[in-house]
Formats: structure tokens, sequence, C-alpha cells
């Protein structure tokens, strides 16, 4: 990891529907997508990841339960978090981490605007190289993005997060968090 890694988080959340939060920040904000799945290490699988709003640096942090409010309601777990540095393709399934803060942002931007963000994650759960590519809208959606897990030393076949329920922060399961009610605070 270079000295350019910034935070990321992935907070899974039970509102209307399950869904993971996927958070990645970029200048300053957290770039957010949901996907209804949750990611993976399995890299036959790609994951829809519908983009939301840009949230609070701060936010990554929350863990408990939202009231009914303008960021929507529910109950909300930090399900995975750490650093990421966005990467460059140097030739064809070689991936380089942007050397340096500035380099870094500069690149997420880049893949954004270009709709290819690639990256390499540094969390708890998540591992290695991932790509978050944008799509021609599906099922009427006016924007979607695909996450796919690069092939690396981290892929696990199968992976499903479902299957790891518990927070990267408490260890708490989304139905303890819910049934408690308090806040914690990511130390991150």
């Amino acid at each position: 990891m270079t000295d350019g890694a910034l935070a990321f988080v992935v907070q899974k959340h039970k509102a209307t529907a399950l869904h993971y939060d996927f958070r990645l920040e970029i200048g300053g904000m957290m770039a957010s997508w949901a996907i209804p799945k949750g990611p993976t290490l399995d890299p036959t699988l790609k994951r829809l990841a519908m983009p939301t709003d840009l949230h609070e640096l701060e936010y990554r942090h929350f863990e408990g339960v939202l009231p009914d409010s303008e960021i929507g309601k529910g109950v909300v777990m930090i399900w995975d978090q750490g650093n990421y540095a966005p990467e460059l393709e140097a030739q064809k399934g070689v991936f380089l981490e942007a050397n340096g803060r500035a380099d870094a942002e500069e690149v997420a931007h880049a893949g954004l605007r270009d709709g290819n963000l690639k990256f390499r994650l540094y969390g708890q759960k998540l591992g290695g190289s991932f790509a978050l590519v944008k799509t021609k809208g599906l099922g009427g959606a006016k924007e979607a993005w695909l996450l796919i897990k690069h092939k690396d030393r981290f892929c696990q076949q199968g992976y499903n997060a479902n299957d790891h329920d518990f927070s990267a922060v408490t260890s708490r399961t989304l139905a303890q968090i819910g049934a408690d009610g308090t806040v914690a605070r990511s130390p991150m």
C-alpha cells in the first residue's frame, strides 16, 4: 500500500431491502454505491452497484440504528473498513497503485469520470484488486455500475458477504445492532 491510500467502508444496511453500501473516499467525500447482493471475493461473479448520494467522510464511522431521516432509516453495520489505493492498468491484467495521495485522488477522479475505476482494497474482510465499471442502465435505471473482483491471491470461489454477518468494529451481528439500538463509532 502506498502513502496515497484513501479510506473505504462497506456498511451493511437493513432498510426497506437489505443491501451493502460500498463507499470510497474521493475528494474529501465518500462516493457511494448500493450493492444488493454484497461484495464478493469470487472473480467469476459481478455485483450490481447502483450509485447513491455522496456522503460526508465522517459517515464511514457510523454503526447503529438510523431513525427515519434524509439519509435513510434502518440498521447499519460497518461490515468492512480499511484503506484503498486507486490502480492503473500497466498492461493487460497488471495493475499498479497510484503513487502518493495527489496521484491517488487524480486517478480516482479519472476512473469515476471515465466509468472504470480500478483499486486495491486493504480491508478486514475484502482485499486485493477490484474494478467498478459503469454500464448502460439496467432495468430502466439511468446509471448502473458493476463491482468486479480481479484475479489475485485474495480470490475465494463462492464467497458470499452474507456468510460474514458481523461488524468489523464491534463483532455484533446486524440483529444485535438493531436490538441494541446504540451507536458505535469506528476508531479508524
